[in-house]
């Protein structure tokens, strides 16, 4: 057992498993052509797509491309999106190594390193009306990988980059804040006459007035979380207070180590290993009593996984298309316990759990062994 690893909904072979029916037991992704040699580093998920990203910054996708937001794709109406392909952002050049990914529903946004290795080029892709800046002109939008001009600032690179249902979340490394999509519900601060009469932003926006430095920022459908330093702490949230994400944030999270959301929830995981969370609830997606000390976390559209110091994956929460494992309630629910997904108890000696993800109704988990990657 060695390789990425899915499960959960598949309808449009979003798992690149090689088909397009849901699973509930983890099964090994496929690739078209050379599998990557070396580790997956981070998922990010669409409606009806998939963007995994390797350490050494190669970009791969599956599921439905129709859209735009899988990057160039010749055929994208006639091509089998059911195992991952390397993403293809410029026809002509190789644009660089890819250091952030982040999918609204059906867009997708890549940062790439420039010629002096910093993290300045962003590249969006997909439905531009609803979440990807689109710079052509015409009532069409574009289906090729847009490179967004003068952004970011000079001087400046991306630290951080997050998206919900249709909206994308940027992080500087001087702490700033830039944002664009929907933006109706606040969740990209107030807005001025830079949206349009749908409440959409066309182009990055910097978010004025925040009262301390980001470090990361984390996106709920309609909702933006953003926290400082670990040693501040201080969170902020923006948007929709549905669930009570902005009326039962915290003031401050000091020392936390790993930030997560879902479509209605806010998940941060403290260096303590003990995990604090707020939002909605009504399919058991806030941590169950009783969890086990956490290494890792990563929260879905309405479910969570976590890594614990002992080498489980775990998940709860909402596990209708089989996200959360084969043992659910009523309405696919996994609600006041958890699922074991996958243990190092049961895999090989020298095996390791690399990285876990979670997308739209969609679990993720990267195993290596011995040193060996996909």
């Amino acid at each position: 057992m060695n390789g990425l690893f899915a499960l959960g909904s598949n309808g449009s072979g979003q798992l690149g498993i090689g088909h397009k029916e849901d699973v509930s037991v983890p099964k090994q992704v496929e690739f078209v052509g050379e599998a990557p040699e070396d580790e997956i580093t981070q998922i990010a998920a669409g409606g009806n797509h998939t963007i995994i990203l390797t350490e050494a910054g190669g970009a791969f996708w599956a599921g439905d491309p129709s859209s735009g937001a899988c990057g160039i794709v010749e055929n994208a109406e006639d091509i089998d999106g059911t195992k991952f392909r390397e993403l293809v952002l410029l026809s002509s050049e190789y644009p660089g190594s890819v250091t952030h990914i982040a999918c609204t529903w059906d867009s997708s946004v890549l940062v790439v390193r420039d010629e002096t290795s910093n993290a300045t080029k962003v590249y969006a892709c997909g439905v531009a009306d609803i979440g990807a800046p689109n710079m052509s002109s015409g009532p069409f939008p574009s289906k090729t990988p847009n490179l967004l001009s003068d952004f970011p600032p000079a001087g400046t690179e991306v630290r951080g980059l997050a998206a919900g249902f249709r909206h994308v979340v940027v992080v500087l490394d001087n702490g700033d804040v830039y944002g664009w999509g929907n933006g109706r519900k606040d969740q990209l601060g107030k807005l001025d006459g830079s949206a349009d009469s749908k409440g959409v932003i066309h182009r990055p926006q910097k978010i004025s007035g925040l009262p301390f430095k980001v470090a990361k920022a984390v996106c709920c459908q309609y909702t933006t979380c953003l926290i400082g330093e670990p040693g501040d702490g201080r969170v902020l949230v923006l948007g929709a207070d549905k669930w009570g994400l902005r009326s039962s944030a915290p003031a401050e999270i000091p020392n936390w180590n790993i930030i997560s959301a879902s479509w209605g929830g806010v998940y941060v995981l403290q260096r303590n290993g003990r995990l604090v969370a707020w939002g909605r609830d009504d399919h058991g997606q806030l941590p169950p009593p009783g969890l086990p000390e956490l290494e890792g976390i990563a929260a879905g559209s309405e479910h969570v996984l976590a890594f614990t110091k002992e080498g489980d994956v775990l998940s709860w929460g909402w596990g209708e298309h089989g996200n959360c494992g084969p043992q659910t309630e009523k309405y696919g629910d996994v609600k006041g316990r958890w699922n074991v997904l996958a243990s190092l108890k049961h895999l090989p000696e020298g095996s390791q759990i690399t990285a876990i993800g979670a997308g739209c109704a969609t679990s993720w988990i990267n195993v290596t062994m011995d040193g060996l990657f996909l």
